[in-house]
């Protein structure tokens, strides 16, 4: 690491380090400097939602795709007039369309906001306690292995090894007899 030279003020020449990769508010690098303007770039809370794939992952395929046909389907011989299957067929379509429409514009901010404070508290209590009460209990978990681990070692490991021992020159032997 070398740097530039400085001055105090007490007139002693010193070396100020300067960090290879540089500041990690202004990187000397252009690969860091393009890895943070790609992060100032993917900022979730500012990024550009698709209107058009309103489900990229893919959460609800199984349950919400319902269709008419789905529903109510009619086997061969029993069939309405063809009038009002066309008829049940759009009322059923639109008025699903329309009701969701309107139970999400009634509904959807409200439920957003509940479940987006549920997460916030989902996330804090995961960061603020969960994590911390099993790091604490894995340190704590670990003294304890050791002291059992020289327990185990101090009283158990001689006295298997004595039994080990006077049982070593017993000798079995299996005879089939015809």
């Amino acid at each position: 690491m070398s740097g530039s030279k400085y001055v105090d003020s007490e007139d002693f020449l010193y070396t100020a380090p300067i960090r290879e990769q540089g500041n990690i508010y202004k990187p000397n690098n252009k690969v860091m400097a393009d890895e943070m303007s790609e992060k100032e770039l993917h900022d979730v809370h500012t990024k550009e939602i698709d209107l058009v794939n309103r489900d990229p992952k893919h959460l609800n395929d199984d349950v919400v795709k319902i269709d008419f046909e789905d529903v109510i389907a009619e086997p061969e011989g029993t069939h309405s007039f063809d009038g009002v299957w066309k008829a049940s067929f759009t009322t059923f379509t639109v008025t699903k369309y329309w009701f969701y429409r309107l139970l999400s514009a009634l509904f959807g901010i409200p439920m957003a906001l509940i479940w987006g404070i549920y997460f916030a508290i989902l996330s804090f209590l995961h960061i603020w306690a969960v994590v911390p009460c099993i790091r604490s209990y894995l340190i704590e978990i670990q003294c304890i292995g050791r002291v059992y681990s020289i327990c185990i070692h101090t009283f158990c490991d001689p006295l298997y090894e004595a039994f080990g021992k006077m049982f070593s020159s017993i000798r079995a032997t299996v005879r089939k007899e015809a």
